[in-house]
This record gives structure tokens, sequence and C-alpha cells, in this order.
């Protein structure tokens, strides 16, 4: 009953669905483009399909490597990936061409969400990480598609969310055959929602096995000689608003110490980032950007292009990871953390509790609580090489060691299709 009461709520809503897609269109034209898939009309019929779902930006890239599994293991059976946001689709793009059938994810209404079945007639549904909708789910255990909830996590404020709507949460969780867990607290929550303890594995996380682009060694050297080859660089990554700020003020602060110092500024949303280049003009530094057409020496780099992270991580000294001093729970280490650089965050970690506790057990990490402390800690790790290496190689060393889950997870998407 719970959930045919939130498909007419969510059917009174369309309309300023699609209003708040034209609203954030006004920065990122993406948003403007293929509404048809949004109501579920998939372009293609395919006889039988894999269909997996990632939301945006992180589980995208988490994605990449298992649907690179898939393909090999899989080859005649084509792979429908969907995704919530622009910037997710574009990171599946950038990674996997024409190789894979892309799409929006279909809004949750009923009717949309069994066209796009009828269209794609999946073996299995693979949903990367937390994404739980009503409707999706009971259309697939309606009509016996097998379900894997891959990747899993789930935060304590997310779990009392679901909670509080209980009854819908259970059902949703029944039309689960399999949920890979990352780790043992989140296979605690799944399991004290609802979801069969027989059902849920904990095979770690996918973000461990991350793979770094063959040619990413040649770029990271173009670019650091652009840069500077003795430059010192650390990197804000994936910054939000109201951390620039904070980035800028510990940029002014290490500049005093290091005047030869740079800071590359990586915005986590790309609709940001005039907006953010106005903003380290107006604090008074010398900017050059990474789309420019010609390089400019200045103080502050701003990386204004989709999927290059790696490649800022790869020319920096330090990696400051950011979303960890707004609300948002931080942002994904393991990129630096693969690369061998010593890490900083901020106090919000809510979202990658597992991932910080092993980074910070090994001395890979540092915490921070505002820009005087960020600064010192960069200031520290430019002046102390052998410190900087040793917390990197501590870095790279979690990441080698938790590899994994993708085979894990791999044998449990098998197990299911015939």
């Amino acid at each position: 009953m719970l959930r045919y009461l939130y498909s007419f709520l969510l059917y009174l809503a369309m309309p300023f669905m699609f209003l708040r897609l034209l609203w954030r269109s006004r920065k990122v034209p993406e948003y403007r483009t293929r509404f048809a898939e949004r109501l579920g009309f998939f372009p293609e019929t395919l006889s039988k399909s894999i269909w997996l779902h990632a939301v945006s930006v992180g589980e995208s890239l988490a994605a990449i490597p298992l649907i690179k599994s898939l393909k090999k293991t899989y080859p005649d059976i084509p792979i429908v990936v969907t995704n919530m946001t622009p910037t997710g689709r574009a990171r599946i793009q950038a990674a996997l061409g024409d190789s894979v059938l892309q799409s929006f994810v279909p809004y949750d209404f009923p009717d949309a969400v069994s066209r796009f079945l009828k269209k794609t007639n999946p073996i299995v549904c693979i949903v990367m990480e937390t994404e739980l909708w009503p409707n999706l789910f009971s259309a697939c255990k309606k009509n016996k598609i097998p379900m894997v909830v891959t990747n899993a996590r789930l935060s304590e404020k997310s779990a009392k969310g679901y909670q509080a709507i209980a009854p819908l949460t259970r059902e949703m969780l029944s039309a689960v055959n399999i949920l890979a867990s990352q780790g043992i607290a989140d296979a605690e929550r799944f399991i004290a929602l609802g979801m069969k303890k027989e059902n849920v594995h904990v095979t770690g996380n996918l973000k461990f096995d991350l793979e770094l682009p063959a040619d990413l060694a040649q770029k990271s050297e173009n670019l650091k000689n652009q840069l500077g080859k003795n430059k010192l660089i650390w990197v804000a990554a994936s910054t939000h608003p109201t951390e620039e700020e904070i980035v800028l003020a510990a940029h002014r602060k290490i500049l005093k110490k290091n005047p030869d110092a740079l800071l590359i500024l990586v915005p986590r949303h790309p609709d940001r980032f005039n907006s953010v280049a106005e903003l380290i003009k107006q604090q008074g530094f010398s900017l050059t950007r990474r789309s420019d057409a010609e390089f400019k020496p200045a103080e502050v780099y701003l990386a204004d292009t989709m999927g290059e992270l790696l490649l800022m991580y790869s020319v920096c000294d330090v990696a400051f990871v950011a979303g960890s001093f707004a609300n948002i729970g931080g942002h994904n280490m393991l990129e630096a953390a693969a690369l061998a650089k010593p890490i900083i965050v901020g106090p919000q970690l809510f979202n990658f509790a597992e991932i910080s506790e092993k980074l910070f057990a090994a001395n890979a990490m540092i915490k921070v609580l505002n820009d005087e402390e960020l600064a010192i800690a960069v200031t520290k790790f430019f002046n102390d090489e052998h410190f900087r290496k040793q917390v990197g190689d501590n870095a790279l060393r979690v990441v080698d060691e938790n590899r994994g889950a993708l085979k894990k997870q791999m044998n449990l998407i098998s197990s299911l299709i015939a």
C-alpha cells in the first residue's frame, strides 16, 4: 500500500522533476537532453542484456573494472549502463566508449520502468552501492529478473532514513537476490533493515580494484613539465561550495613558506567551474585554467575539464580530498592512494568510514579541521620529502592489501546468470 502512495505522489511531482532538469540545464546543458530516456524509452530493442546502474561519478568509476570484467566474461551479451547524472554518463563514455549501451535511468514511475525492461530484457540487474527504488525493484521481482546490489554501502544516517519507511524498505530488499557489501558494518545495517542474512556477502570495496590508465605516466610527465618539473604541487580534489574558500585561505598561508608552490583546484561539479574561477581571481590569486588555449604560470591551476582527476593526482606532491569540510561525507581517497600520494582530509568522512579507518590505521592519511591546519599539513609534506614518501607508500600499501573485491563480486553475479 505504501508503494502505491509513493507512486501516486511521484506522478504528482512529475512536472516539477522535469522543471528541475531544465533549471539545472542552465549550467549543464546535458540535463536538457534525452528526456525520453527518463521515461523509459530506450532506443533499441534487445533480446537480452546485462543491466548495470551507477547513479553518478563515484559509482561509475567504481563500476568500470566490473563492467570490463562482465564484457570479457560475457562478450555476446549487450551491457546496458544507466546513470542519473550527465557527469556519471560522461565517465562511462570516456572509459568504455561504444562498447556498452548507455541511457539515463528511467524515473521510478511504474510505466517508465516497465517500458525500459521490455526494451532491454535484462537477464540480471546490477545496482551499484545504494540505489533503492521501490517500483524498479518491484518490477524486477515481478518479471523474475535477478537483482544484485553490489559494492553496497549504507551509512548510519542513511540507515535511519530507510528505517523510517521500514515496510517499503523491506519490500524493496525482498527483491534482492544477492547483496555484496563493502564491509561488515554495511552488511549488518542492511540485515537490520530486513535483508535476508543468507543473501548478504561481505566482499570488500570495488574502489580498491581501480585500474590506472596505461597512458597515465606519459600524460603525467607531459603535464608536470608544463607546470614546472621541480615545482611543489598540491591538489584540492572534488571541492564543494565553501570548501574553495578554505582551500584558498590555506594556499595563501602556504605561499608565505613556499612562494613557488602551485595549487591545483578541482571543483566537483562542472557547472561551478566559472564561478570558482571568479572566486580565485577575487581572492587575488593569479589563475590559469586547464581549458585555456595557452598555459601561463600562476599560483592556482583550475582543473576545469572532465575525467582528469587521476592526472591531477599523478602530478601532485600532496592530495587534499574534499567533500570532507562540507557536510558531504567525503569523497574517494583511493585514487590518490593508488598513486602513492600522501592524503589530507577534513573531518566529515561518514561516506568513507571504513576506507578512512584503514588509511588512518596505516598512517597514510592526515585529518585537519580548518585552513590553518590544512596549510600546516601541506607545508610539512612539502618540506620533508622522506615523510611525504613514507605516507604515500603507506597509502599505496593499503590499496594493494585490499584488492580482490572485483573477483568476489563477479563470482556472485555469475551465479545468477544462466
